[in-house]
């Protein structure tokens, strides 16, 4: 991905859901097949879901079960199992995901959010696919949990 591409006037294309195939970096993580969470089915078409962005390398889509008026996840193509688990090869990738997470949250009429990333079972991470929480529209406590 170019830095043109990484800008943070992203393109908005239309929430198609397509396979990831191994994604852009490749399929160090394994790819679609390989990816039985709810995620992997989603991105394969095979749950529906309400999607508010998607481009080539993630798509956006509102949590089924939100913790504030604005909860928003957005998940690579890729299946990367979480935070712990990427490389210096999802560098851009996981760029992409922050600056997918601002643009959404702006998109969604926030001025100011949080973005959640958990990794692992001790950090409440319920699916094991790689995603950022987009959670705003009302005052958020600090520390949480």
């Amino acid at each position: 991905m170019s830095s043109s591409e990484a800008s943070p006037e992203l393109q908005v294309q239309p929430a198609v859901v397509v396979g990831t195939g191994g994604g852009a970096s490749g399929g160090a993580s394994g790819g679609d097949a390989a990816n039985d969470t709810i995620f992997g089915r989603i991105l394969r078409g095979e749950i529906p879901c309400d999607a508010v962005y998607a481009d080539e390398f993630c798509l956006a889509f509102r949590d089924v079960n939100p913790q504030a008026p604005v909860h928003v996840l957005v998940i690579p193509r890729e299946a990367i199992v979480n935070l712990a688990d990427a490389g210096s090869q999802h560098r851009e990738l996981l760029g992409h995901l922050l600056l997918v997470a601002a643009k959404v949250a702006r998109q969604e009429g926030l001025s100011g959010w949080r973005t959640v990333i958990n990794s692992g079972a001790e950090a409440g991470q319920t699916v094991f696919h790689l995603h950022v929480h987009v959670i705003g529209g009302r005052p958020l406590a600090w520390p949480p949990g």
